[in-house]
């Protein structure tokens, strides 16, 4: 028996202030069982809180140096319906066609994401935001300030 993928709780959130404008994203992943955090965050000139939102996963996911179990906890409902609700499989399977025909936005971040999911075991989990949660509270944080640090 092969050795048992480390498991790894990722916190996601993303910034945009205007929407569309200047954006940021931010990440901590933390792996209990090795005793390690790592908090992620970076910034886009002009973007939309659904990207940002996006990147911060991506960029969390492919942040992990092998495979994994994740649990992925974000804010976003557009991000974890996507899995949650099979989405992404039926935007897929209708050549990146929304159920009204529309082509999915974000689709180049979706493609990346989607890629990044095959390689790992990911759980989603979706959390109201700005309610208390501490690690939602603090990628919120890193967002708005990577956003604030290079949009001004």
């Amino acid at each position: 028996m092969g050795k048992k993928p480390p498991q790894v709780h990722i916190f996601s959130d993303g910034s945009c202030k205007p929407n569309p404008g200047p954006g940021g994203w931010a990440a901590i992943l933390r792996c209990p069982e090795l005793n390690l955090e790592k908090e992620l965050s970076g910034y886009e000139p002009h973007t939309t809180n659904n990207r940002m939102e996006l990147t911060a996963a991506t960029r969390a996911l492919e942040a992990l140096k092998c495979p994994c179990e994740v649990t992925l906890t974000t804010d976003s409902e557009y991000l974890a319906n996507a899995f949650r609700k099979g989405w992404l499989k039926s935007w897929k399977r209708n050549g990146w066609k929304t159920s009204t025909r529309e082509p999915v936005k974000n689709r180049d971040l979706w493609e990346v994401l989607d890629a990044l999911m095959a390689r790992h075991t990911v759980r989603w989990n979706w959390t109201r935001g700005h309610v208390g949660h501490p690690e939602n509270e603090r990628c919120d944080e890193l967002a708005n300030a990577a956003r604030e640090r290079r949009g001004n």
